[in-house]
Order: structure tokens, then sequence, then C-alpha cells
């Protein structure tokens, strides 16, 4: 669980960057897009006042061509920014997706560390229990012969074992 809780902030670290690759490209292209339409405007600006040696019509063409180019950027900078609004919303729709996982899984894990504290404490008061029921025993048994001694070494191992579960309660 650790490990994908780790996997999906590193995910959601992911996400973040593109966005903000993204959002560097949307500035970039939103700046040429400025720096043509200021280039277009001084072109014919200096065309006007200039002349170049072109009659109206050819004049009148290359304006057409240049505002066809123009139109041309303009949709592609419209497209380049639905696509960026279209992968930031997504980005964000997943790491808030990303978000409710790691409260769930972390959610889980509270849960799992609970339930194995109160099986520790379950076993070491089991422990105690069978620690109580072997003094009984090896009190009983030991004034037995032959029974007593076979038993009393196991009745041994499980007191230890009784007396290590005592640091778990």
């Amino acid at each position: 669980m650790e490990e994908e809780k780790m996997n999906l902030r590193l995910d959601m670290d992911v996400q973040k960057l593109e966005i903000e690759k993204l959002r560097k490209v949307k500035n970039k292209a939103e700046g040429d897009l400025d720096s043509l339409k200021t280039d277009y405007k001084k072109l014919c600006f200096s065309m006007r006042t200039a002349g170049l040696g072109k009659t109206s019509k050819q004049w009148s063409q290359e304006i057409q061509e240049e505002s066809i180019k123009a139109n041309r950027w303009e949709i592609k900078f419209q497209e380049a920014q639905m696509r960026n609004e279209t992968l930031e919303k997504a980005s964000l729709g997943k790491i808030e997706q990303m978000k409710r996982r790691v409260e769930e899984l972390e959610m889980a894990l509270q849960n799992c560390e609970m339930w194995i504290e109160f099986l520790e404490a379950k076993v070491a008061d089991y422990l105690q229990t069978l620690a109580v029921q072997i003094d009984i025993l090896s009190v009983k048994y030991e004034l037995e012969s032959d029974r007593g001694q076979e038993l009393a070494p196991l009745l041994r191992k499980i007191k230890v074992l009784s007396i290590r579960a005592k640091s778990y309660m």
C-alpha cells in the first residue's frame, strides 16, 4: 500500500509538471502570435508608405495572403489553446482522483494498523491466560512423577512466551 501511495504521489507530480510545460508552450505561442500580428501591421504600414513598386492589385493580393496566413495562425493558436485547456482539465481531474485514492489508501492502512494492534493484544491476552493455566498444570504435574518431567520443558517454553507477550499489553 505504501508503494502504491508513493506511485500515486509521483503520478501527481508528473501531471503537475506536464501542466506547467503546457502553460509555457501556450505563453510562447501567444507571444509568437502577438509578434506575427505586430510584424504584419508593420509590413502593411511600410508597404503603404514605401510603395515598393507593386501595383495596387499585387498589394491587395499580398495583403490577402498575409491575412490568410494570420487567420491560419490564429486558428492554430486557438486549437493549441483548446488542447492545452483540455489537457489541463484532464490533469486536474486525475490529480483529484489520485488524491482521493491516496486518502482511501491511508484510511485502509490506518484500519490495518488498528487491526494488527487489536490482534497483538488478543494474542498477548491468550498467552497470559495460557501462562496462568500452565502455572496451575505445572504445580499439579510436578507432583506426579514421569508425566510431570515430560511436560515441564513444554510448560517452561509456554511460560517464556507469555512473559514476552506482556510487552504487547
